[in-house]
């Protein structure tokens, strides 16, 4: 454990002028996107602000203030406003829009111009399953798929459609890619059958749209995720998974996949475990580079407290 004295001492090591950078964080980031040996492994983490009902300038200030607190390398921003419900319809009675997440972009706006190309940042979407889900429930759109698959098809397009829409205009914001989403792609949702009819066009659909921008990431969301679908042929240049919830090891995904690969930490307790656990599993996860970014697996828990989380920015700062 550290002490308040070990702590104190630390956080104003961290906090003082980076003598010894030998990269900013674009440089850092730049390096292992191009397969060469940073200086120290770039990092990120992040959780849901449940900012939804704010105004995207609170939004772009929760985003730059968490940033810079914790000296993340790049931004992942989160991307909670939710996809207009159609009215006076059912759920999936869906048309394409030219702007689904106005807000959003706004807030990407203002993110870009206070980043000042300082730092990478991404943009998170939901994969068109997971956005029906929300206009509806799991349950629905199961439902929906047993009962009326041509429909589930429809206003899943009409989604992807949509998102790919919002995808290009993030990309004219300034962000480096789509940090997409896929929470379906696992045993306890669906077959693999399934999944590729009801989803992987929906989601190509979306990825294609950012095409060859730099930090493109497929997010690989649950523990029971048909990984070996994910590692050739979809173009991403990285792929994100959690290491600590399917049980699949870096080393092995390293075999697997050639591009850049982000993970390592347990999304769950990297936050409250001591800063010598966070830096074994740093040391773990290394076999992964140069192409490696070290993350969570996903989101840390929202009430994580801002001393874990200094914590465990100042321990990956100095690994």
């Amino acid at each position: 454990m550290i002490n308040r004295r070990e702590f104190s001492l630390g956080a104003m090591a961290f906090f003082a002028p980076a003598q010894k950078e030998r990269m900013t964080p674009t440089e850092r980031v730049t390096a292992v996107l191009k397969g060469r040996m940073p200086d120290r492994p770039p990092f990120s983490f992040w959780h849901h602000f449940h900012d939804e009902a704010q105004p995207p300038e609170k939004h772009a200030a929760f985003t730059m203030d968490y940033q810079r607190r914790y000296h993340v390398d790049f931004v992942k921003v989160m991307s909670d406003y939710p996809y207009p419900k159609p009215a006076g319809a059912a759920w999936y009675e869906l048309k394409p829009l030219d702007s689904p997440f106005p807000r959003q972009l706004r807030a990407l706006e203002l993110i870009r111009d206070g980043l000042a190309g300082q730092k990478y940042f991404v943009e998170t979407q939901f994969n068109p399953w997971n956005v029906a889900e929300k206009l509806s429930s799991k349950e629905a759109v199961l439902r929906l798929m047993h009962d009326k698959p041509q429909s589930l098809l429809d206003a899943l397009e009409a989604i992807a459609k949509s998102e790919a829409n919002h995808v290009k205009a993030a990309l004219e914001a300034g962000a480096s890619g789509v940090f997409l989403s896929i929470a379906n792609a696992q045993q306890t949702v669906m077959t693999v059958p399934e999944y590729r009819k009801f989803s992987e066009p929906f989601d190509r659909m979306v990825l294609a749209a950012a095409q060859d921008a730099p930090m493109n990431t497929l997010h690989l969301h649950g523990d029971r995720v048909f990984l070996d679908y994910f590692w050739k042929g979809w173009g991403a240049p990285i792929i994100q998974y959690s290491v600590a919830g399917t049980k699949f090891p870096m080393s092995e995904a390293r075999r697997r996949f050639n591009g850049v690969l982000m993970g390592g930490l347990d999304e769950n307790k990297s936050v409250t475990s001591t800063a010598a656990d966070i830096s074994a599993l740093v040391q773990k996860a290394r076999v992964a580079a140069p192409k490696w970014i070290c993350a969570p697996g996903c989101s840390i828990p929202d009430d994580a407290t801002d001393a874990n989380q200094l914590k465990l920015s100042r321990v990956l700062h100095g690994q």
